[in-house]
């Protein structure tokens, strides 16, 4: 069995021509951040992304945009006005850090909010990949991504294997999101693009195969079978030395109770 590997320039310039194609057609384009290219708006949305679905985020961005509508107003506010208009999203850490990057970039910052992904990763409560999206977003910056969904897209399309929390599988990932990265007037599209399919079609379970982009064939190996090959993928690795030990046993004992499938050799 052969993969579509990395550093084949084709198969990765196909790809990203796919998924840019799909999300104009099939994509979203309504969510209440895609109005605008304002920084401070997406980063609100993308920290509350985290962790949380896009149909529970929209109403809570919502009314706390209405509250804090600019990053000046947010940083003024008091900590337990913040937090309450974050009250249901859960992970109240998200909060706290979202009113200590405005305080930063008001304060320390002259009001600028950082216009690179390097420079965004640097906040409170920003990662590489949240950072990646906010400029991508925002600036049109060429840069990659690489949430939990995102991983689920390249790990099937490309033959991934082994725990992607591990890291070396996230090594081997983020090479592969950074050598997907089509042409910069479609980084926005493309970027999008990999969320939607990740949460519409490439789902956890159940994904909607007959409906994905992606259907380039190698040699006999079809997107279906290589999905069934990596049905096993989030248990194939317990073993891993980069799995911490807790987590190895939840995994363990939810499978003997007969939540999660028994892994292949």
């Amino acid at each position: 069995m052969r993969w579509c590997g990395i550093g084949n320039r084709a198969v990765n310039h196909s790809f990203a021509e796919r998924i840019v194609r799909w999300q104009r057609v099939h994509g979203r384009h309504a969510l209440p951040w895609q109005r605008t290219r304002e920084p401070y708006p997406i980063w609100i949305s993308e920290i509350m992304l985290q962790q949380t679905q896009v149909g529970t985020v929209v109403p809570y961005f919502e009314r706390f945009l209405a509250r804090f509508p600019v990053l000046g107003v947010l940083a003024d506010a008091a900590p337990d006005d913040v937090l309450r208009h974050w009250s249901g999203l859960g992970y109240y850490a998200r909060a706290r850090h979202l009113h200590a990057a405005a305080k930063h970039v008001v304060h320390d910052l002259d009001g600028h909010f950082p216009r690179s992904s390097q420079d965004i990763a640097t906040l409170p409560g920003v990662g590489r990949s949240t950072a990646a999206a906010i400029a991508v977003f925002a600036f049109g910056e060429r840069a990659a991504i690489l949430d939990g969904n995102v991983k689920r897209v390249l790990a099937r399309a490309f033959g991934v294997e082994g725990w992607p929390g591990s890291p070396r599988v996230e090594t081997q990932l983020w090479a592969l999101a950074e050598s997907l990265l089509p042409r910069p007037d479609d980084i926005v599209p493309y970027t999008q693009g990999l969320m939607d399919l990740g949460s519409l079609v490439c789902t956890r379970t159940s994904p909607m195969c007959d409906r994905c982009p992606w259907e380039i064939h190698v040699g006999e190996q079809s997107m279906a079978a290589r999905d069934e090959s990596l049905r096993w993928w989030p248990l194939s690795a317990l073993s891993d030395a980069g799995v911490p030990a807790p987590v190895r046993r939840i995994l363990s004992q939810l499978t003997v109770e007969g939540m999660l499938p028994f892994t292949r050799d």
